[in-house]
């Protein structure tokens, strides 16, 4: 990918965490980390999206809730900018921060990175971190438009637990490039899998009761090791491609709504 110049200079802007997502908790309450990383643009010197910012709210209020006899705490991060800006991989970067400043507030917990689009791209890439237990990425942009860069990586998400969700009707991040970075990733990380939201787009706005009952159901699981639903068990001991062509199907997880 070519590298482009910014419009404005975002790197004298510094990452935030801000408050903690649904109330506060002393460190000593934190049980677990979600980081939710929001969706942003391929190239752009702007300062981040508010809206892609509250995009993020809801799922990390109904995390916090499901998790809250564990502790956990979810933050959104704040970039400096919404541009992902080519090699610079600006989200990447941010991430990386977001990561070690959750380390450095709340200690040693289990920390999941969840993201949306650009976001779950940035969440894939900064799973290398000791901390990082899980990755939730869900509609991530995983482009393959320049032949001659090296391919996605994947190596760091050994050990972690993973899963990408896609909408089948994504106009915006094409669902084909999730899964054959799953398929590569399922090589490296036999924790991997993949659940396809069909006829739903790029903001999962159609099935968004079941994104968030999957949600809940795989970063607890994760995080804490609660049990898990077995459509997420049989997509996890599935081999390619049953496990990364997963059907999110309507209604699910209607039980464990509160």
């Amino acid at each position: 990918m070519a590298h482009f110049a910014l419009v404005g200079p975002p790197d004298a802007r510094r990452p935030r965490l801000g408050r903690p997502v649904g109330g506060s908790r002393t460190s000593a309450a934190v049980g677990g980390v979600v980081l939710l990383l929001p969706d942003g643009d391929p190239v752009s010197g702007r300062r981040a999206s508010a809206l892609a910012h509250a995009a993020m709210l809801p799922l990390g209020r109904g995390l916090v809730r499901a998790g809250r006899d564990e502790g956990l705490v979810a933050h959104v991060v704040r970039y400096r900018g919404r541009g992902w800006n080519g090699t610079d991989a600006n989200l990447a970067a941010d991430a990386d921060w977001a990561v070690a400043e959750a380390v450095r507030r709340y200690g040693d917990v289990p920390v999941c990175l969840v993201g949306h689009g650009l976001g779950g791209r940035a969440a894939l890439r900064a799973a290398g971190h000791a901390a990082v237990g899980a990755v939730l990425a869900l509609a991530p942009w995983l482009p393959e438009d320049d032949v001659a860069a090296e391919p996605e990586a994947v190596r760091q998400l050994v050990g972690r637990r993973v899963l990408l969700v896609h909408g089948t009707n994504d106009a915006r991040t094409d669902p084909e490039l999730s899964f054959r970075y799953a398929e590569r990733a399922k090589k490296a990380n036999r924790e991997t899998c993949r659940f396809e939201v069909h006829s739903d787009g790029h903001a999962l706005r159609q099935y968004a009761a079941e994104v968030q009952a999957l949600a809940a159901d795989f970063v607890l699981g994760a995080l804490f090791a609660r049990p898990v639903t077995r459509p997420v068990t049989d997509a996890m001991a599935a081999p390619p491609p049953l496990g990364l062509r997963m059907p999110l199907a309507a209604g699910f997880g209607g039980s464990l709504r509160r």
